[in-house]
Formats: C-alpha cells, structure tokens, sequence
C-alpha cells in the first residue's frame, strides 16, 4: 500500500509434499473421519466415502485441514482457506529441490 499502511490480510501460500507410506492406514483413517464427522450431510458422505475408497490422494485431502495448521498462531485468525490433492507421478524425491519451478503464483482462493 503506497500511503504507508499495510494490509490486515496476508496470503499464505504452503506447498507440501507428502509420501503415502501406507494407503490402506491412510485409507483407513480418512474413512474414520468421515464416518465419523456429525456435520457432514448424508449423500455428501456418500460420495466422499467412494471417492477416498479409491483415491489415496483424496484420502489424504479428508484429513489435512488448513485451518488446524493456523489455529495456534497468536494474533491471528483465518479468513479464507484453499487446499486440493493431487498424485504426483513425475516428482522425484532424489532431486535438488528449486522453488523457482514450483508454480507458487495460483491465487485461487476459497474452500474446498
């Protein structure tokens, strides 16, 4: 901001990558939270329970929640927050790691 003041909001961007070491405890774990979860609509579990059945990288999305990351940090409070999951078929866990080819400039904003 050009008159001096800052902004009271601050994106955050968080780029993880995570080994799936054992899909069926994973699996396992994700299914529990769904079952388990009071607040989730009856057709919306449905669909969740068949969709991380068969997709370790769903399963994975089920159980990391942005706000749980930020819920300890003083002074501060979660406005807005974004997350997806995807398999990673071409990442290389040998490699040097290069911030710049990670493409940290996707500004999409909003639940998921």
């Amino acid at each position: 901001m050009s008159n001096g003041e800052t902004s009271r909001f601050v994106r955050l961007h968080v780029e993880l990558v995570m080994e799936i070491t054992d899909a069926e405890l994973l699996t396992g774990a994700a299914l529990d939270r769904i079952g388990g979860d009071p607040a989730l609509p009856d057709e919306e579990r449905r669909q969740s329970l068949e969709t991380v059945k068969g997709d370790p990288a769903e399963a994975l999305a089920h159980l990391i929640d942005p706000f749980d990351l930020v819920t300890a940090v003083p002074g501060s409070e979660l406005a807005q927050a974004s997350w997806s999951s995807e398999e990673m078929t071409d990442y290389d866990p040998d490699a040097e790691w290069d911030a710049a080819e990670w493409d940290l400039a996707d500004d999409t904003a909003g639940g998921s």
